[in-house]
């Protein structure tokens, strides 16, 4: 069965929200406000208002909201204000204009002492060089926060051990950081922010100073780790591969403003200009499409209580050799066959289950096409959609998955995308049918034994 996502792909508009930016500008000068006064400076490019005011725009009227839970990725390329902007939702920079939300009161508003508050217990930063105290050990690092908020020895050394292993570094307690590699010490870092249980995680570019090697391996025990923890978090990186793998919804930036917001399908499907287009324009919708996107509703479905006969009889009116079986709740049982069926009845049989066959190849409504290779490879007859109570949904055909590998090449490369995509999905294929094959012919034998 394939599965994919972070474990939080169930996104609902009427989740409680987390984290709210409203109208949030950040602008660089020594008179910033000169350029929100001046209607004609706030609506002119990042080079006009240097020019004219002497500033930089580094955010300009930014809006969007955060779900409690949720996985949030702000990508752009650099300068397009990704980290300035995650750096004022925890006021490390102060916003020149703006509201920040956080579960529901205004932190722009918040005095030092209240706003202290705020980042030690609600927040936990992540940064991209680590951050950690070179003098000070592994369990010294992860233990810092605690002790600042004057947690005692004993308590904050139990929680540091506690988070040092959930990221997989027990046994490293004792050593400097020097002495460890790049993506130990990045573990360390989220160890320290996970140390003090905080509602949100903010992390600006964690993984993009290490090997692309290790930079997978950690982007991979993130999302595990964000299956067991369910934080809420706010992830800056300018890598669209890994913010696809990684977001849950994706905002992208450009020259200080969020220029489209949405799912990793609404991003590379449905980009919302050419810019978007341009960026993504290399990402494969076969790795951000879903089964639930893509799946069809069966043209036949057929029901535990059904007799053989009239199982059969429905599969000939609509021309189809096979079918899913489900019970009551739409809860998959397994696959019959035209051929099957008729076995059954030579038997004089009339129970449908007796025809069943339950080894069937199915995945959830969140997997994505590429998961989902393997598995039409595999078998001859479509992949059935299911929930997480083996309710079943829809289904996912060969042809789909091939449409879907060759949806972004050019007119003149589309015979010779199908012919790849049509020889991989065959080589899988052509075990599965000589022993389909056998198969049919085996309860035949077997009939006429007995």
């Amino acid at each position: 069965m394939a599965h994919s996502g972070n474990g939080n792909n169930s996104l609902d508009a009427d989740r409680e929200v987390c984290v709210e930016v409203s109208n949030l500008w950040k602008v660089f000068g020594h008179e910033p406000e000169r350029v929100l006064d001046d209607p004609e400076l706030r609506a002119a490019t990042k080079e006009v208002v240097l020019t004219k005011a002497g500033c930089i725009i580094a955010l300009r009227d930014v809006s969007f909201n955060v779900h409690k839970g949720e996985f949030f990725v702000l990508m752009g390329l650099s300068g397009s204000g990704k980290s300035t902007l995650i750096r004022c939702i925890i006021r490390l920079a102060d916003p020149t204009a703006g509201s920040v939300f956080i579960n529901a009161e205004d932190i722009c508003a918040f005095d030092e002492e209240r706003l202290a508050e705020v980042r030690r217990h609600t927040t936990g930063m992540v940064f991209q060089h680590f951050g950690l105290l070179p003098h000070r050990s592994v369990l010294d690092n992860v233990a810092y926060g605690l002790k600042i908020r004057g947690v005692l020895r004993e308590e904050r050394y139990e929680k540091a051990r506690a988070c040092i292993e959930k990221v997989g570094l027990k046994g490293w307690e004792g050593y400097l950081p020097s002495s460890l590699s790049g993506g130990m010490q990045q573990r360390v870092g989220i160890a320290r922010a996970l140390a003090g249980d905080p509602e949100i995680l903010l992390l600006d570019e964690p993984f993009s100073g290490l090997d692309p090697l290790i930079r997978r391996q950690m982007q991979d025990e993130l999302l595990e780790l964000q299956v067991e923890i369910q934080k809420t978090i706010l992830f800056v990186t300018h890598d669209l591969h890994e913010a696809l793998k990684v977001g849950d919804r994706i905002a992208i930036m450009r020259d200080g403003e969020i220029i489209q917001t949405g799912t990793p399908e609404d991003v590379v499907i449905n980009p919302s200009d050419s810019y978007v287009r341009q960026f993504v324009q290399d990402a494969s919708p076969t790795k951000v499409l879903t089964a639930r996107t893509v799946m069809e509703q069966p043209p036949v479905l057929l029901y535990s209580w059904q007799g053989p006969k009239a199982a059969l009889q429905i599969l000939r009116d609509a021309n189809v050799d096979s079918a899913f079986v489900v019970a009551r709740k739409a809860r998959i049982l397994g696959q019959v066959t035209v051929e099957g069926l008729v076995a059954l009845i030579r038997k004089r049989d009339t129970f449908l289950k007796d025809a069943l066959n339950p080894d069937i190849q199915t995945c959830h409504a969140d997997s994505i096409l590429d998961d989902l290779v393997p598995l039409v490879a595999s078998t001859r007859y479509p992949v059935a959609v299911i929930d997480e109570d083996n309710r079943f949904l829809g289904e996912v055909y060969v042809s789909t998955i091939i449409a879907n590998m060759i949806q972004e090449q050019g007119p003149e490369e589309d015979e010779e995308a199908v012919e790849e995509a049509q020889d991989g999905l065959a080589e899988g294929q052509e075990d599965t049918e000589e022993n389909a094959k056998a198969l049919e012919d085996g309860p035949s034998e077997g009939a006429e034994e007995a």
